[in-house]
């Protein structure tokens, strides 16, 4: 197949874990291979499989292990990232708590991007903790991380862009400084999608996605990815990833797989359509502000045109003068966005976020209401259409005048 030319990144994700032929043939997906239970010829092979996989080998001795489905998809988004090894869980917080159950001891220290996705906070202050495990909440910014790193600080967490606001951090900055004084490096990447940021490339030794978002990109799937630099960190996230039990179904396995093959092109199609509705927003009298850093006015443009090759369908505004009672107006009399707190799919949604998230986040300085979009694959100007209306009757229903209509599907 080769024509030896460096073969692109969307050929090598199209071809990653695909089926072997056999006999002269095969299928073009891996099959949906299914089992509980793994049968072996006799007792010597059992042995045999059970101590290759206690040394590392990347092979199924019973059912959670996963099979052939399962590994196709850890081969693909090990290509993706530009990993070493990849380990699958049943959902995005899943796969971040097994990071840091596997790298956090009673007694260790981890810094942490304070706006990063807000769950972590949870698994902070329920788990964590009670372990002993101290997580010190940081703005990348504005804080010296220099200063922050003490002698039993064994990680550092980041997320680029950031929940919510889209904050963008100088990644090789931020993993120099952590690597010098001996601090793994995590970043969660599911803002991208593991497409046009590396965070691997730039320093990172761990990347952490949510597959339930752009991997899987059809809203059916709930699961998480994380991928690894070195053997090493296989081998300490493999020991806690086969102690806490964490297995992902072959149905859900394959459709992640599925969704990863038509990536560049869905994020592309979202990239385009946001840009659309983020310039709309920038003209509209009711927003103080866009977050979205594929934009020249964003303060993290800079930086995102250094690190990145492109930019996914989360875009968020602040209301110039609103209430959060307005801004849950607003989002009532959308149409074509749902609501819905996930995002990733093909469909556009829209949330008010939450002011106690806001809050964590240094970057966030003001006080009218931010609504958080993800935009899809209909058609822009269907999408700018139901804002527009939505806008309007945000503004009817401050002035008295409530209601809300259906907006007209042709």
């Amino acid at each position: 197949m080769s024509s030896g030319r460096p073969v692109g990144a969307a050929t090598r994700l199209l071809h990653a874990g695909a089926p072997a032929l056999r006999d002269g043939s095969g299928p073009v997906n891996v099959p949906v291979v299914r089992t509980s239970t793994v049968r072996f010829e006799n007792t010597a092979a059992h042995a045999d499989y059970h101590h290759r996989r206690a040394a590392g080998e990347r092979i199924a001795s019973y059912g959670r292990h996963g099979l052939d489905t399962h590994r196709a998809l850890e081969d693909a988004v090990t290509d993706l990232e530009g990993g070493h090894r990849a380990f699958l869980a049943p959902s995005g917080l899943a796969a971040i708590s097994l990071v840091l159950l596997a790298l956090l001891s009673p007694g260790d220290h981890a810094l942490v991007a304070d706006s990063v996705y807000s769950p972590v906070r949870r698994v902070d202050q329920t788990l964590l903790q009670r372990l002993g495990i101290t997580l010190e909440y940081f703005s990348p910014g504005q804080d010296d991380l220099a200063a922050l790193i003490r002698p039993n600080t064994r990680l550092l967490y980041l997320e680029s862009p950031s929940s919510l606001l889209y904050e963008v951090l100088d990644l090789p900055q931020l993993t120099g400084i952590a690597r010098a004084r001996g601090v793994t490096v995590v970043a969660d990447n599911t803002w991208s999608g593991g497409w046009f940021y590396k965070p691997l490339a730039l320093g990172a030794n761990i990347s952490v996605q949510a597959a339930t978002k752009y991997i899987a990109g059809h809203s059916d799937v709930m699961q998480g990815v994380v991928v690894v630099d070195s053997p090493a960190l296989a081998a300490k996230i493999g020991t806690t990833h086969e102690a806490l039990g964490l297995a992902i179904g072959a149905d859900d396995a394959y459709l992640a797989l599925r969704g990863l093959r038509t990536l560049p092109v869905r994020l592309a199609q979202h990239q385009r359509h946001a840009t659309q509705v983020a310039r709309y927003l920038q003209q509209h009298p009711q927003v103080a502000r866009v977050f979205y850093p594929a934009l020249p006015e964003d303060p993290g443009h800079a930086l995102w045109q250094r690190d990145f090759s492109g930019a996914s369908g989360l875009v968020s505004f602040a209301f110039r003068e609103a209430d959060e009672a307005a801004a849950n107006r607003f989002v009532d009399a959308l149409a074509y966005f749902g609501i819905g707190a996930s995002w990733g799919g093909y469909e556009s949604l829209a949330l008010v976020a939450q002011p106690e998230r806001l809050r964590e986040h240094s970057y966030w300085a003001g006080t009218a209401p931010v609504v958080r979009l993800h935009v899809g694959l209909e058609d822009p100007q269907d999408l700018i259409a139901d804002l527009t209306q939505a806008f309007g009757k945000a503004e009817v229903a401050r002035e008295g005048q409530v209601g809300k209509r259906p907006l007209a599907v042709a």
